[in-house]
């Protein structure tokens, strides 16, 4: 999945910028999926996030998530219902504190309750459907141009034929089912295919399950 790192918050420029980009590479920028890394930008930057996502749809690229932590920008993508995904570095700091900090006994994690998202109604193209905090049951049909967000597993009771993204913050145990598979992306933990790839796996068009194995997106027959 593209990535696209934002230092200043200057949409013009950076309109200049993509176009020049669209100019020479006009076939990679056609409904691209995108994840806009804001982690980078000074604090307090008062960031117009549905100008600078309406200047991507403009140039060809489609906004799956935001990487962020200024909570102004978190609040601002929850109101538009975009994920939002760690900072980069911000595990590398965990690791430093742990280092420090003398390690305390703790008490055994308990179970955490991890909602369900079931959608009965078929996935039309255009629309994206999140579970935030879960995993995602969708009991009919999705379309060429749809798209599943989860940050669990993903199962589809149908044909599978937009895109799917489990695990969107990282869990590398999410998996995604499908009855049929024929879709346009996959993608664990940001390990993905496309369709270029899933068209050449024998199980094109099966009944299929997919996890990782390390960094290697594997796909088994249900």
């Amino acid at each position: 999945i593209t990535v696209l790192e934002l230092t200043q918050n200057d949409l013009e420029r950076l309109d200049q910028q993509l176009a020049v980009k669209v100019e020479q590479a006009p076939d990679f920028f056609n409904n691209t999926p995108l994840v806009l890394a804001l982690d980078k930008l000074p604090t307090d930057c008062n960031l117009d996030l549905p100008a600078l996502i309406a200047l991507c749809r403009k140039h060809g690229l489609r906004t799956l998530a935001l990487r962020a932590g200024d909570p102004q920008i978190i609040e601002a993508a929850s109101t538009l219902d975009l994920p939002v995904l760690p900072p980069s570095g911000a595990r590398e700091r965990k690791l430093d504190l742990a280092s420090k900090t003398p390690a305390e006994p703790t008490k055994p994690a308990e179970p955490t309750y991890r909602p369900t998202r079931v959608v009965t109604t078929p996935i039309r193209g255009g629309q994206q459907v999140y579970a935030k905090d879960g995993d995602l049951i969708v009991l009919a049909a999705v379309s060429p141009g749809a798209e599943l967000l989860a940050d669990g597993n993903i199962h589809v009771y149908g044909p599978l034929r937009g895109r799917a993204l489990a695990g969107i913050k990282g869990d590398t145990n999410a998996r995604i089912f499908c009855q049929q598979l024929a879709a346009e992306m996959v993608s664990i933990a940001g390990h993905y295919k496309v369709a270029e790839d899933l068209r050449r796996d024998p199980l094109w068009t099966e009944a299929v399950q997919m996890k990782l194995s390390g960094d290697v997106l594997n796909i088994t027959r249900l």
